[in-house]
């Protein structure tokens, strides 16, 4: 997976924005003012991408366990959060596939108010 894949695979979702709310290379994609992926520019351009994603707790141990290229969040939460290693032993499906959970948990976690908000918008 390249850097493009991964923006507009992200920014694809469902009222999904971009920001950079720590330095002006570390990019975040949020829904609903929640961040759902966060990415260091600098570490793509390095060939060392990666991406920190929230994910289920008892899922978020099992992926570490299963794969080399999943740590535990990175100046994240650790319960909640992994940092997944883009073009490591982790499959680009799974990638999605975690960028589609985290996006899912984050969502859900909003108020109904917003999400609402954001069906409607999508709508």
């Amino acid at each position: 997976m390249n850097l493009e894949i991964f923006y507009e695979y992200c920014l694809g979702k469902k009222s999904a924005t971009e920001h950079f709310p720590f330095d002006d290379t570390t990019l975040a994609f949020k829904v609903g003012g929640k961040i759902f992926a966060l990415s260091s520019l600098s570490q793509w351009e390095k060939g060392e991408p990666g991406v920190n994603l929230k994910c289920d707790t008892e899922r978020a141990v099992e992926l570490r366990v299963e794969f080399e290229g999943i740590k535990s969040g990175y100046h994240m939460n650790k319960k909640h959060w992994n940092t997944v290693s883009i073009n490591s032993d982790v499959p680009a499906k799974l990638v999605k596939e975690l960028i589609d959970h985290s996006y899912d948990l984050v969502f859900k976690s909003l108020s109904k108010k917003i999400q609402n908000e954001i069906i409607e918008i999508e709508n």
